[in-house]
């Protein structure tokens, strides 16, 4: 079975193109390999490609430049998604895509249902639900995968930033109004690599699950917190870090000011994920302590 992933320089494509390389006929292609901003050329490409299963884990990803880059965040996430989709109909191919909690304003105080209605406060937001309904009227066999404050100790992320201020200042603010579940990409990679295992191991099979267990789920790591909360367990989970800094304060989001509006509370719910798939990510405190023993292990310095 071939499996594409897409956006392997990507914190999920990374983990991803690790834990498949073993396991299928991988391709795993960055934007020079497969470039999401041309979306003309990417039935050409796919076609000579000819995967079994598509993982698109590429995305336009900056949420506050997308404010002033409209046109590359909706080329990326909503029209590149398209194309894609369509190749998939067209080929019998299965199609697993990547989403946002940002496609919700927050505005709900529970955890946010797969049915909630969706109403993004920011271009980034729009484009990736541009990108999620592409997939639903394309015809195609798909799955999306919602998720949340995706880190790991690889990348652009929220964790390597709290390590690289630590070395760099005494005192850190950390924005205590906005809530969320912190959600780690290496189980994230792996209940994608389980998701591919259970569907079967043809074209055909792979199609023939995701047509009737499809659809939009969320997944994330369970449990919630707020950005400053986050900040607090990193730095108790890498001592060197914590000794390094004198003071971590709480702040809201006024006093933080960003391109990009953000949702208060974007906490997803993963039951329905659990309940077709039986399939659940840890709780967020549970995948920090990994992350941070492996980050400890790399003497707290990010990879590149």
């Amino acid at each position: 079975m071939r499996v594409l992933v897409t956006g392997r320089n990507g914190q999920v494509g990374r983990a991803l193109t690790r834990l498949l390389a073993e396991g299928c006929e991988l391709v795993a292609l960055d934007r020079h390999g497969l470039d999401l901003e041309q979306a003309d050329a990417l039935g050409p490409a796919l076609s000579r490609i000819d995967p079994d299963v598509i993982v698109n884990a590429a995305a336009y990803t900056g949420v506050d430049r997308a404010e002033s880059e409209p046109r590359r965040a909706f080329a990326v996430n909503s029209e590149a998604p398209d194309a894609i989709a369509r190749w998939a109909r067209i080929h019998g191919s299965a199609l697993i895509h990547l989403s946002t909690d940002y496609v919700f304003d927050g505005a709900k105080r529970e955890p946010y249902l797969e049915e909630d209605a969706t109403a993004p406060l920011s271009v980034y937001g729009r484009s990736k639900l541009e990108g999620e309904q592409a997939l639903a009227a394309s015809g195609c066999a798909w799955l999306v995968l919602r998720s949340s404050w995706l880190y790991g100790t690889s990348g652009s992320n929220f964790f390597n930033t709290m390590l690289r201020l630590s070395r760099e200042r005494e005192s850190i603010s950390v924005v205590d109004d906005q809530r969320g579940a912190p959600t780690a990409v290496e189980p994230l990679a792996a209940l994608i690599g389980e998701l591919i295992a259970r569907a079967g191991s043809s074209r055909e099979t792979q199609a023939a699950s995701l047509r009737e267990r499809g659809g939009i789920f969320h997944a994330t790591c369970s449990g919630s917190t707020s950005w400053f909360g986050f900040a607090q367990r990193i730095f108790a989970s890498v001592p060197d870090a914590q000794r390094r800094l004198k003071t971590l304060l709480p702040v809201d989001s006024a006093s933080y000011p960003s391109a990009a509006r953000r949702p208060a509370n974007s906490v997803l719910s993963s039951a329905r994920l659990s309940r077709l798939w039986n399939l659940a990510l840890p709780a967020w405190d549970e995948a920090l302590a990994q992350v941070a023993a492996e980050a400890r292990g790399l003497g707290a310095s990010p990879r590149q």
